[in-house]
């Protein structure tokens, strides 16, 4: 059903139980499992001062990393990672058209009322537009629980 699924990471807390969920349908499905970390350039990142940019993308590489090692410890055999730039959403939609992804694993924040409204959602862009189907996973009530 599903051979080629793609877990997009940020690193937080809150991608770990969608990362345990796509590494669990990867075994099931005996499914190649991606993941990608998306650089936000459109967020201020002020590409000009030295190291800032290389920064984030340091950041990227240990989050795809920790997903591939888990994979890896797991028994999934084969694990294609990315670290992408731009608009996060836009990254991991090319990402699924150019890969034929399968099937895309997010984790949520738990955003609700007006942050939601005004600051978007990947997740929630993703799974608008994506022509794969979009399996949601929710942050862990622990997690969600800090911001509090």
């Amino acid at each position: 059903m599903y051979d080629q699924i793609l877990v997009p990471t940020d690193g937080s807390d809150g991608t770990r139980g969608a990362v345990e969920h796509a590494i669990d349908l990867a075994t099931t499905y005996d499914a190649a499992l991606h993941t990608i970390y998306v650089v936000d350039t459109n967020v201020g990142i002020d590409a000009s001062i030295p190291g800032t940019l290389d920064a984030f993308e340091d950041a990227g590489e240990n989050a795809i990393d920790e997903v591939i090692q888990q994979a890896k410890a797991a028994g999934v055999e084969t694990t294609e990672a990315v670290v992408a730039q731009g608009a996060p959403h836009r990254a991991i939609l090319d990402y699924v058209d150019e890969h034929g992804i399968s099937l895309v694993v997010m984790g949520t924040h738990g955003r609700t009322g007006l942050d939601r409204y005004l600051l978007g959602s990947v997740t929630e862009k993703v799974v608008r537009l994506s022509d794969a189907p979009v399996l949601t996973v929710p942050m862990p009530a622990e997690s969600s629980d800090k911001s509090a």
